[in-house]
């Protein structure tokens, strides 16, 4: 089977490297891809977030599958058009992605579907926001309503700095359209872990749980960002709350979603909070997450390309996925300044030396080739991911491995999966 990842980030790099580890996949392309996706497969220079462009590269790659593996193509209609060309795609149609371009619209999903979540309502005034907001008390939560590269949510114990993020979203226009709306939300206690989901519309095959690192710094302080980690499993989840989630959770939303006329195909990423109540979700995704994908595809015993065709074709149901029982860490190393302004051009050392180790794989989010050079090109450069008999092994190499990494003002956090650690030991 030929596949054809669409996208450039690290969980495309994640994706692209476990379709290669695939016995059905035979060649593995990407459009565009990044330098680490061109150490392992075949990438296409062309910008594939366009509807137009997409269909051009699957037919020039002659591709027996499509993987679109970021939100703003599937927001903006490439798994349509694909599959009008006659591809066999994985990833949802526009219409079904809406539930992450719009987090109002996801809402209104969820208290179709007796899905539980926080209270909430939706302003596109920022008095009535407010006003909404100190009816809820804190700590606040204020989300833009559209994508925001996962940066457009905060969460604030200060009323002003709450109100402040109202304004710059709703005034401001900071994240642009996409916060000309916004969702004030209650505040869910509990750990949070994130679930994600193989449907074809109508069977679901839940992954294991991960867990990621959503703030900038140690002990959660800073801005939120992408993501600066993650790990999996997640001992605050057993088998028995991840099976509740499944059925409480995600299949009622796939039910959802079809009665809407909106049926979802690919991966339904849910991000829960494990309340005091039971889990509530915090916000669903229509693709895998960044960077939980780093952190569970490494785990993953499966035929990957297997399961994603069987998930494109409507053939999910009797499928199961093997894991291994080990532990791995993933920890993101950033440019200095992230999620704000960044430099970038700073040249990357010691990749080589730290991809020859065992159990150790770099995954590529924001790098680039100049000359002979491989040099940073985004906020988020790579994500290094570790296997362990358990947290405290894999914990370790992890952070060996990134200490052998060096390029001018590397940014990381120094605590991904400590929880899990301190919790399994």
């Amino acid at each position: 089977m030929r596949v054809l990842v669409i996208g450039s980030g690290g969980r495309e790099s994640a994706l692209a490297w476990a379709l290669t580890r695939s016995p059905s996949v035979t060649s593995v392309f990407a459009a565009p891809g990044n330098p680490g996706i061109a150490r392992i497969a075949e990438v296409l220079d062309v910008d594939a977030s366009s509807p137009a462009a997409a269909v051009e590269a699957a037919r020039t790659m002659n591709a027996d599958l499509v993987v679109v593996g970021p939100e703003a193509p599937l927001v903006a209609g490439v798994g349509d058009a694909l599959r009008r060309d006659g591809f066999k795609v994985f990833g949802p149609n526009a219409n079904a992605a809406h539930i992450e371009g719009s987090k109002a619209y996801a809402k209104e999903l969820m208290d179709r579907g007796g899905v539980p979540t926080a209270r909430w309502q939706a302003f596109d005034e920022v008095d009535k926001a407010v006003g909404f907001m100190d009816e809820l008390g804190p700590p606040y939560v204020v989300k833009a309503d559209g994508l925001a590269a996962g940066k457009g949510v905060l969460v604030a114990s200060e009323r002003d700095e709450a109100v402040e993020a109202v304004r710059d979203r709703i005034e401001r226009r900071v994240f642009g359209d996409a916060g000309a709306s916004v969702v004030i939300e209650e505040f869910l206690d509990g750990e949070e872990t994130s679930l994600i989901a193989f449907t074809d519309g109508e069977a679901v095959v839940g992954c294991e749980v991960a867990q990621d690192y959503k703030r900038a710094f140690d002990d959660d302080a800073g801005p939120n960002t992408g993501g600066m980690g993650s790990y999996s499993p997640v001992p605050v989840c057993p088998p028995e709350t991840a099976d509740r989630i499944l059925s409480e959770i995600i299949e009622p939303m796939v039910r959802t979603t079809a009665d809407a006329g909106a049926p979802f195909v690919g991966a339904l990423y849910a991000g829960l909070a494990l309340t005091s109540r039971g889990p509530r979700v915090v916000e669903f995704n229509a693709r895998f997450g960044d960077p939980e994908t780093q952190a569970l595809l490494p785990r993953l015993r499966s035929d990957f390309g297997e399961v994603l065709l069987a998930t494109a074709t409507g053939e999910l149901s009797g499928s199961r996925l093997e894991w291994s029982p080990r532990s791995c860490v993933s920890v993101v190393l950033a440019s200095a300044g992230y999620p704000g302004s960044y430099d970038t051009g700073a040249e990357i050392s010691g990749l080589d030396e730290v991809e020859a180790r065992d159990d150790v794989v770099v995954f590529h989010a924001g790098t680039a080739v100049e000359g002979e050079r491989l040099v940073t090109a985004g906020g988020r450069v790579l994500a290094v991911s570790a296997l362990g008999i358990d947290f405290v092994a894999a914990r370790e190499r992890a952070y060996e491995a990134t200490n052998g990494i060096t390029f001018e003002g590397k940014h990381q956090r120094f605590d991904i999966g400590l929880r899990a650690a301190e919790v399994s030991s």
